[in-house]
């Protein structure tokens, strides 16, 4: 019996024993294709020899120091890279230890910001619904994930939400693309009015929605009305590219596309691409002349903050997607995956909208498409999809309550950038065949 309190604890995974490109081999020697990185994580495939170097030269030199006493050149030399190629203005970077606590690290820089330059008054957060920015208490309650937040409404601290950016659903058939960005965007102008502008802090917002809505981007025009409403108010934006950036949607940063830059940017997944943990923060070069000028320090630490190993793997990690042109190549694979799922998902009886940028893709199952009215949530098809899939063996990341947190199914995609289109064919191959299981089982349901 396992000692591990793992997350389905009536049936506990299998264990995974090796991997290598883009698949596992678990301990009975069966083999999966990992469609998914994990969770949009394992951009550069496992066993990358570079890596796997980076980290072991590191560890024999130094493998851990705490920053309050001490830097290291590998802390140094990976802020130098992030801020080398991050968008004009973000000159600093904090390194943690994930998505969450960037998020968390984030929100307090943020609030530091504003008491530094006089304005205490400034607390309130925006996000948006069907939102996702990590699992800890306050970026839970800052995320509009309403299936994850249900449970700990009570402990959360009170955040704001506003409609997402969701044109499958919520674009009205007389409106053009344009209209409807700037009608959704200007939900935010109104909600800090509502508010009183002054007391609002950061909207925090994804540029390409996760696993919550399903690689779901923007609208062109949406993030530059939001910056500017923003600017207006003098309220912080803070993007969320902890699934979306590190070249997973065809840029380095998934802002790029949008034509913005944020005031505050996290990431993590494809940073370290799950060699170690590790998660950072980007901050504005105004931001940290504020600290510098005011209290001269900043008002947040954790014990893995800068740790040298993990930032030696994401340097590592880091030289080889852009040394190796994987952002290019994670751009051209996005295109042919998205082709490949459009062909046999286009007229699927029961996928009502394919979409994505780069190597973050997703199709939506409806049960009708006319009506775009989803399956019963009772029928738990996005379980049954994952099942299918990886008795097939392909591990992919089917979510619920795409709709409103209850409602909706959809399945995510996010391959490793190394795949070749052999692995992408095989990939929507097997998502097809148990697609169609999946939902051939709910009739008899």
């Amino acid at each position: 019996m396992s000692a591990i309190l793992h997350r389905a604890l009536r049936n506990p995974p299998p264990r995974a024993a090796r991997g290598h490109g883009i698949r596992i081999v678990d301990d009975a020697g069966r083999e999966y294709i990992d469609a998914c990185g994990g969770a949009a994580v394992t951009c550069l495939g496992y066993g990358d020899a570079e890596v796997l170097e980076a980290m072991r030269a590191q560890a024999e030199r130094l493998a851990y120091v705490h920053t309050s006493f001490f830097t290291t050149d590998a802390e140094e030399e990976l802020g130098a890279e992030l801020a080398a190629h991050a968008p004009e203005g973000l000159s600093h970077a904090m390194i943690l230890s994930g998505g969450s606590e960037a998020i968390e690290a984030a929100l307090k820089l943020a609030r530091q910001y504003a008491l530094e330059t006089g304005q205490a008054q400034r607390r309130h957060v925006i996000a948006r619904r069907q939102s996702y920015h990590g699992s800890t208490l306050g970026a839970l309650a800052v995320g509009g994930n309403m299936l994850r937040r249900a449970a700990y409404e009570p402990l959360l601290p009170p955040a704001r939400h506003i409609a997402p950016c969701y044109p499958y659903r919520d674009r009205r058939d007389d409106e053009s693309e344009e209209a409807y960005g700037r009608r959704v965007a200007d939900e935010l102008d109104a909600k800090a009015r509502a508010l009183g502008p002054e007391t609002v802090l950061a909207f925090v917002a994804e540029p390409v929605v996760g696993a919550t809505l399903g690689a779901q981007a923007a609208v062109p025009g949406y993030f530059r009305r939001v910056r500017q409403i923003c600017d207006r108010h003098g309220i912080l934006l803070i993007l969320d590219e902890v699934m979306c950036g590190m070249g997973r949607c065809g840029t380095l940063y998934a802002c790029e596309q949008e034509g913005v830059v944020p005031d505050l940017l996290t990431m993590a997944k494809g940073l370290g691409a799950g060699y170690q943990p590790v998660g950072a923060v980007l901050v504005h070069q105004r931001i940290v002349a504020a600290i510098a000028a005011g209290s001269g320090a900043v008002q947040h630490g954790q014990t893995y903050m800068g740790h040298p190993v993990a930032c030696a793997a994401a340097l590592a990690v880091q030289r080889a997607i852009r040394g190796r042109g994987l952002v290019a190549r994670a751009a051209a694979l996005g295109e042919r995956l998205n082709a490949m799922l459009t062909e046999r998902f286009g007229n699927h009886p029961h996928v009502g909208d394919v979409r994505g940028r780069g190597l973050l893709q997703a199709i939506e199952l409806v049960a009708d498409r006319t009506t775009k009215a989803p399956f019963d949530p009772a029928l738990g098809l996005h379980a049954r999809i994952k099942r299918l899939a990886k008795e097939g063996g392909l591990l992919c990341y089917p979510m619920a309550g795409t709709i409103d947190g209850r409602a909706g199914d959809h399945v995510v995609l996010a391959p490793a950038y190394v795949a070749t289109e052999d692995d992408l064919a095989a990939i929507v191959a097997r998502l097809g065949a148990s697609v169609d299981r999946a939902v051939a089982s709910t009739r008899t349901a």
